[in-house]
């Protein structure tokens, strides 16, 4: 964790001097922070990536997920262009192709170990792990035959459906009580690959939910249809919840926002999630004037992020 700490300790140290601001930023060293890996290997092999083309899937998997297509859920999506960087290019200039270097970041991750299953989550609410989560999945079904479901894993807050416009239940929580099956709660309401399970009716017992073996069950049989399997969690300092997800996730996303996150919280956020597999930190809402510094600082190679959240008011709006 200590490169992770580094780059927090970076961006804290810029915080003082920098105007709040739309923008992201995925540190090259906090892409790099690694650990031994301790997941085991998905069914499917992972993608091989080279010279940024991907070697298709089995053609079995394919044929799984046409059926499955087939039998869930079919509801009509309506995408919020305010979250969407794939609808709406003016929410940032280059958005989109922010996050296709994060998907990129991810591939080359994951020619060298498992990594099929992604949480991601934050320190504390409101520092756009929704957004996150959201955006990555459109960057990658935006490539052929890239098949990606992603799961809204907040049980005590879930928002995950109101970016894609999509019902909120049956969901997760309805999957764990065993009041209904996988088939009845996965949506695919938009042409694509794209599929969605939402959080559901409202429960008073998330942790215990997530920890009764369902969910392991659930994933035992979606990982093998999907290229990839996204969770939105809670965020990780204040519930257990984000703990026990990771836990069942080959990897880890940490959204951390400038400006925003006081650094001993992003410290016990790191703390929360010690043991657990993070692959890198996104730093939100960095402002253009430091994605020019962490330019120069890499010696002519730019990885700083540059999307948000636009507002009809031309500010910030504050989303999970």
């Amino acid at each position: 964790m200590s490169r992770i700490h580094d780059a927090l300790k970076k961006a804290t140290e810029e915080r003082a001097a920098m105007p709040a601001a739309d923008g992201a930023v995925l540190p090259e060293e906090a892409v790099s922070a690694r650990r031994e890996w301790h997941g085991s290997a998905p069914t499917v092999p992972p993608d091989l990536v080279t010279g940024g083309s991907s070697v298709a899937a089995p053609p079995a998997s394919h044929s799984r997920f046409d059926d499955l297509r087939r039998r869930c859920a079919h509801p009509v999506w309506r995408f919020d262009p305010n979250v969407n960087v794939f609808i709406n290019a003016e929410l940032s200039p280059h958005g989109a192709e922010q996050f296709r270097t994060l998907r990129t970041r991810l591939y080359q991750l994951r020619s060298g170990e498992p990594l099929q299953t992604l949480l991601v989550t934050s320190a504390v609410a409101g520092e756009g792990k929704t957004f996150v989560t959201t955006n990555l999945a459109q960057a990658i079904v935006h490539q052929p035959d890239r098949r990606v479901l992603i799961i809204d894993g907040d049980l005590r807050c879930a928002r995950l459906h109101v970016p894609l416009g999509a019902p909120m239940s049956p969901g997760l929580t309805d999957y764990l009580r065993g009041e209904v099956d996988e088939t009845t709660i996965i949506q695919h309401g938009h042409e694509g690959n794209l599929c969605f399970i939402p959080g559901g009716n409202e429960v008073a017992n998330p942790s215990e939910l997530l920890s009764n073996g369902r969910l392991k069950k659930l994933l035992d049989r979606m990982t093998p249809v999907f290229d990839w399997v996204i969770f939105d969690s809670p965020p990780c300092v204040p519930v257990a919840d984000a703990s026990i997800l990771a836990g069942l996730c080959d990897a880890v996303l940490l959204v951390v926002r400038a400006a925003s996150t006081p650094t001993e919280v992003a410290r016990r956020a790191c703390q929360e999630l010690e043991g657990r597999h993070v692959v890198g930190v996104i730093m939100n809402a960095i402002d253009e004037a430091s994605m020019n510094r962490a330019y120069y600082k890499a010696g002519g190679y730019g990885y700083g992020y540059g999307y948000g959240y636009g507002g009809s008011n031309g500010k910030t709006a504050s989303k999970n």
